[in-house]
């Protein structure tokens, strides 16, 4: 690993530089060499940052650089780099731009003529989808859910017919809501992925129809914790599959005295019927 500035960066270069998403092991020895190899390292937390370089022994100054400063503070970056210094430019995690900052000041450099160079590395977008078991030939990154439940319901019913995968970040607080609102707009029977906790010592990568999915995370509270992307899969068209005449009387009567949820369950039981089926019927017929 070589402290030697000059001998390592030709010219003047901003790096773009992935850090671990949570396993610092998954840290590349060439993002290693870049950080200790810059002038300076622009980061989203600097107090955050500190901790990574800490841990590797890297000396290099810092820059803050936030969702809340970065149109004021990324030409004097541009206008360092333009001066002779190279800089690297890291996230608190993940690659850099992916729902984080840098944007303006990648946008501004390459205006400016100053070399962008990209390291691949860490996303948890990718390592979410590699693992999902959905289809990954046609993917859209669609970032954060938005905050309220009409943007989100909003956003389910924009891509509710859009038949690749879509991968979404969400919060834990608020993924009991963004669940309810993906289950009214995209039904039961959708396919769902919940990665959390990705590289982590509690890392758990679940999928189920959306509706057993609810279910599954209801079951323990931990599974409502950690950092969470959601991976929705694309729409396609049904199968018609007709429910027998007695199956659909039986879960009228049911209904009476039952929530609906359990009348489905029990109904699929008695005839060796899909549950998610029989809910999405009294959804539509008994409401």
């Amino acid at each position: 690993m070589t402290s030697n500035k000059t001998t390592y960066i030709e010219q003047p270069t901003l790096f773009i530089v992935p850090t671990p998403i949570g396993n610092l092991g998954d840290i590349t020895q060439r993002a290693l060499d870049v950080l200790n190899s810059v002038d300076i390292i622009a980061a989203e937390d600097t107090r955050h940052t500190g901790k990574l370089l800490s841990h590797f022994n890297i000396q290099t100054r810092t820059f803050a650089l936030h969702d809340h400063n970065e149109q004021q503070k990324a030409q004097v970056l541009v206008d360092k780099l333009l001066a002779g210094e190279s800089i690297a430019l890291v996230s608190d995690a993940g690659t850099p731009l992916i729902s984080d900052p840098g944007y303006h000041l990648v946008s501004q450099c390459r205006q400016a003529g100053v070399k962008v160079v990209p390291l691949p590395g860490a996303c948890a977008v990718i390592t979410a989808l590699s693992a999902s078991g959905l289809p990954s030939d046609r993917f859209s990154f669609e970032g954060f859910l938005p905050a309220k439940s009409k943007g989100r319901k909003d956003k389910f019913m924009e891509i509710a017919k859009v038949e690749r995968t879509c991968i979404f970040y969400e919060s834990p607080h608020r993924i009991t809501e963004s669940l309810a609102d993906m289950l009214d707009v995209l039904g039961p029977e959708r396919e769902v992925v919940l990665a959390r906790e990705l590289t982590k010592t509690y890392e758990t990568i679940q999928g189920l129809p959306l509706g057993e999915l609810i279910e599954w995370i209801e079951e323990d509270e931990n599974r409502k914790r950690g950092e969470m992307v959601l991976l929705i899969h694309g729409h396609r068209e049904p199968v018609n599959e007709e429910l027998p005449d007695e199956a659909t009387r039986t879960l009228a009567i049911l209904v009476k005295e039952l929530p609906l949820k359990k009348a489905a369950a029990a109904t699929a039981e008695i005839y060796n019927l899909k549950k998610n089926a029989l809910y999405k019927w009294g959804l539509e017929n008994l409401s």
